[in-house]
This record gives C-alpha cells, structure tokens and sequence, in this order.
C-alpha cells in the first residue's frame, strides 16, 4: 500500500462538529453533481485512491463507486476547482466528466466525505444479462428539448420519486408515483406499452438516473427515446444563459442538506400539514423518525420542526429514554405519502 493510502480512509470527527465547523467557515465552496458509467474491476481500490484524493482537495460529499461506474455530489473549496478538474482529467475513467454545478449553492451542501462501495451506482432491480446500458437514448439539449415537448405527440416522463416532482416538474410530464427508480422503471414500461412509437422524452435531476431509463426502454422495444442531457441541474443554467423558455416549474428536489433549490418561483406543492403553498423539505426533527416532509414555518413552529404531535412529545424525552424506545427499531427510509404516514402513526399524522 503506498503512503498515500495509510491515512485514515474514512471520516473520524462527530458529524455535529464538522456541521458547525462548515456553517462557520467563511470559505467559498461550490456544489458539484457529476455521473459516469463505466467498467470498475475493483471498485473498493477505486473508492479508496479517491478518498485519498479527494481528501486532500478538501472535498465533502457523497459519492458511490460500483463495478458499473461512478455517481457523485460533492462541495469542494471554489480555489480547488481547477485543481479538481486536473485530477478527474487525470484518471482516464473520469476524464472530461461533464460537472454540473448546483443551481442554488452556498456551498454548505455536506460536512463530511463519504464514498461507498455499491451493488450498483443507481439501484434498478433489472436482473437481465442481456440489457446493455450503454445503448442509451439521444440526448438533447436544453432547446432540443423545448423543441421537441412542443409537438403534441410527445410524451414526457419524469423519472424522478413523487416526493421529488411534487416540489417541481416539467409542464405537461407524467409524474410516476413511486418512492424509488427501481419501482418506476417497470411502472413506466407498463405505462407506456401501447405507445412505443412515439417520442418519449425523459427527465431527472442531473441525467444519471435517464441514462439507465432509456437504455431499458429500448431494451423493451421503444423505438424514439430521448433524454434531457445533464437534466434538470444543467436544463436551468443552460435556459438562462441563453434566454430560452424555461418550462420547469417550481423546485428541484436535491439530495443534500438544502433539500432543492429553486428553478422557477411557482409553488405548486403544499405543506403536509396543513395544506398551506409550500414546498419546503424537511426531516422530522426526531431522529428516530427522520420522516421527510413538506412543512411550512407555522407548522414547524406549532410542531417544533417534527411531523407529528407523537414526534414532538419524544423529542422531549430524555436521551436515554429516546435510545430505550429507539432500541430494535429499524423504520429503514421514511417518505411522506399520504396515507401510508397515518398507518404508521396512527392517529398522530399530520393532520392530526
């Protein structure tokens, strides 16, 4: 093992200390999101030389490596930026990588670096030997796209999760309603069974997720499948540097600390609890539930930041006795969808 590769290879520090320690920092950082598909014979090697790396050039983020390629949104000090372009451009797997910088960015998206070791890069549940993800649709761009979802024949999809299109979408998309890509990979197929000659237009936030989606359409027989190139995250800077129609409306839903980051001023969702215009994210301040929810400031005042009265009162338990009630209980991922919430708590939803 080189030198390099003998400092430590994960984060040490208490999460709550690097989260003051970067809400106090006055440096300038930049938010980056970026994607590839690839062949990686020994990605748990791949992950640590990136560690490393990316270690020394400051970076904090999340980043997943898989024998299938790399997806990666990371923050990084704005003066290490062209030294992490030399870098990237260095290894010849990441070499002119297409980054896409956050739309809404103070820089102060993670505290910490951590990169793991996955199955895949975006979980699919295909089990098909004979699907080639690379036979992916045509990309367009940003006035490609305006384009084409003009022609009333076109069908658009959005293959993003419903809580993640209910802050913002493109006018006119399907809007599957399904709480992973694994799920709404065959919701889709069967959507569309009966219509697979025609365009079909796909969206998500940055692209990775389309990449996979078109290739599998083809796969099942679609014949004109296009992508939106670099996404949503790419769709918006690109609209507005060259004056074109931006037909997004509301937020992009991103999976880091600001939770979106807004692309038009509509507000087309509303808060879970009492149904005001909103569409801010958040987790339920118990962390025991961790639910993520739609909620306006009057009702994380009323709840004090929690999704339900039953969350609000353990919250006032003491530490040992929240660990005693938490202890054996797994609840995995929590996304609010109406109904589903209520089974789960009882009378103590939302809406109570």
């Amino acid at each position: 093992m080189s030198e390099k590769l003998k400092m430590p290879l994960y984060n040490k520090v208490d999460a709550r200390v690097l989260k003051q320690q970067i809400q106090q920092t006055t440096e300038e950082r930049t938010t980056i999101s970026f994607y590839r598909y690839f062949q990686e014979s020994d990605p748990q090697n791949f992950r640590d030389l990136l560690f490393v790396a990316f270690s020394e050039l400051g970076i904090f983020g999340r980043v997943y490596v898989a024998q299938e390629g790399i997806n990666a949104q990371v923050s990084l000090p704005t003066a290490n930026l062209e030294s992490f372009r030399n870098y990237l451009n260095s290894t010849e797997k990441l070499k002119d990588l297409r980054l896409n910088n956050a739309v809404e960015d103070d820089g102060k998206s993670f505290f910490k670096l951590v990169i793991k070791v996955r199955n895949k890069i975006v979980a699919d549940g295909i089990d098909d030997p004979t699907f080639n993800p690379s036979n992916m649709g045509k990309h367009l761009s940003a006035a490609e796209f305006n384009a084409i979802t003009n022609e009333k024949e076109t069908i658009l999809v959005d293959m993003r999760n419903h809580y993640e299109s209910e802050v913002g979408h493109f006018k006119g998309a399907i809007l599957p309603d399904s709480d992973t890509f694994r799920d709404e990979l065959p919701l889709v197929i069967d959507l569309l069974k009966d219509q697979k000659d025609k365009n079909i237009v796909m969206y998500c936030t940055g692209g990775i997720r389309c990449e996979k989606a078109s290739a599998y359409l083809k796969h099942k027989g679609f014949e004109n499948v296009f992508q939106l190139e670099g996404g949503i995250i790419k769709y918006a800077k690109d609209t507005k540097e060259q004056q074109l129609e931006n037909k997004f409306i509301g937020k992009n839903f991103v999976f880091d600390d600001r939770l979106g980051e807004r692309i038009s001023n509509d507000i087309i969702a509303h808060c879970h609890q009492c149904g005001a215009p909103c569409d801010d994210h958040i987790n339920c301040a118990n962390d025991a539930c961790h639910l993520l929810f739609i909620q306006c400031k009057a009702c994380a005042a009323q709840y004090n930041a929690c999704c339900s009265n039953a969350c609000k009162e353990f919250i006032l338990l003491s530490v040992e006795d929240q660990a005693k009630y938490r202890s054996g209980v797994n609840l995995g991922r929590q996304v609010f969808k109406k109904g589903r919430l209520r089974a789960k708590l009882g009378d103590s939803s939302p809406e109570s």
